[in-house]
């Protein structure tokens, strides 16, 4: 219990430090931006590609760089915050919907990466160039989704409309992907084993944000606003 309280207390420390100042929020943006830009990359070269969808079901087919794009975004509403403590951001309820689905976002693909590549480690796991980024630099990148998620409950907050929001959404998600073909383009066919994971994380991933983030409805008055 007290390693876990002086975690609580180290994370809450690097919070307020990095994106509580403007030129390490900027940095920190900007590296979410570019990470972004390369699942985005990614996406534009795989088979199927972005190219092969109408735009608006980009974000449903670009499930990581969707999960970077909402962190993106989560975090840039902390710049009007500059100069106050990040913990008493500004909440109200479209925010919380936004911080909910950057949550689960990042929780979801960030599990499901590391999950998936492991699931045949014989066609990823290797030393040679190409096996260096498609097993280790994907797993511990999309790893540390993981770790950005945990951000973001220190600044945000959650309604039960927001969770019964992305747990739709995410389950519509998995319909798109497994339903019609267009989960995260792999080395093997993704079958009934990863669509089921896949459905379970969704509920995991909101589970874990109903736990994680404080509920609107109680935080002070003073930090909500309209």
């Amino acid at each position: 219990m007290r390693l876990r309280d002086d975690l609580d207390v180290a994370i809450d420390e690097w919070v307020e430090y990095y994106l509580g100042n403007g030129p390490s929020l900027v940095v920190f943006l900007v590296l979410n931006a570019s990470a972004f830009l390369v699942g985005i990359s990614f996406y534009v070269h795989s088979d199927p590609a972005l190219s092969d969808l109408p735009t608006f079901l980009y974000p449903l087919f670009g499930d990581s760089p969707t999960a970077l794009a909402l962190m993106t975004l989560s975090a840039a509403t902390l710049l009007p915050n500059l100069g106050r403590r990040v913990a008493d951001a500004p909440v109200n309820r479209p925010l919380a919907y936004l911080h909910t689905l950057a949550f689960v976002w990042l929780v979801k693909y960030g599990i499901w990466t590391v999950v998936a590549l492991n699931l045949r480690p014989d066609l990823y796991v290797g030393f040679s160039g190409a096996a260096l980024w498609d097993y280790w630099g994907i797993m511990f990148t999309h790893a540390g989704f993981l770790a950005l998620a945990v951000v973001v409950p220190r600044y945000g907050t959650t309604t039960n409309g927001a969770l019964g929001f992305a747990l739709v959404l995410a389950l519509v998600n998995d319909v798109f992907d497994y339903g019609f073909g267009y989960y995260p383009p792999l080395k093997y066919d993704a079958g009934l084993l990863l669509a089921a994971i896949t459905v379970g994380l969704s509920v995991v991933s909101v589970a874990l944000a109903a736990r994680s983030f404080d509920r609107l409805s109680d935080v002070a008055p003073s930090r909500q606003n309209s």
